[in-house]
């Protein structure tokens, strides 16, 4: 059976954002054109980042889909490693603060920043 791999940015069980991928069955539809089963969303929202833009890290309010339309997008982890997002790539963003704690930006959330010349456009779909 068909699947497709989604990119979870989640939140362990030590507080830190990690990435990971889950698979989603595409058991639905024909054999011409596979569909996963309908999900669920809250709403979406289109953003514009012009070149430079950074921000501090941060937990993700609400989990959402995230999908690169244009430009380049890096998301830096506490451990310093990062990953970058281009047109046609996606992440699931479901790192949120652990119930009960305090914000710690030291330990909690993740830093995204544009990246190359070209202003980052992307849509943001709530889960």
């Amino acid at each position: 059976m068909p699947v497709f791999q989604r990119v979870v940015l989640a939140t362990g069980a030590d507080g830190r954002a990690r990435f990971h991928e889950e698979a989603i069955a595409l058991d639905q539809g024909t054999p011409q054109s596979r569909l996963s089963a309908l999900m669920a969303s809250g709403g979406y929202q289109l953003r514009e980042s012009p070149v430079g833009f950074r921000s501090e890290f941060h937990c993700t309010g609400s989990p959402q889909w995230c999908f690169i339309l244009r430009g380049r997008m890096e998301i830096g982890l506490q451990d310093g490693s990062a990953r970058v997002f281009g047109p046609g790539e996606h992440f699931y963003s479901a790192d949120l603060l652990p119930e009960g704690a305090v914000f710690d930006p030291a330990l909690h959330g993740h830093r995204s920043r544009q990246v190359g010349d070209e202003p980052l456009v992307t849509l943001f779909v709530r889960g």
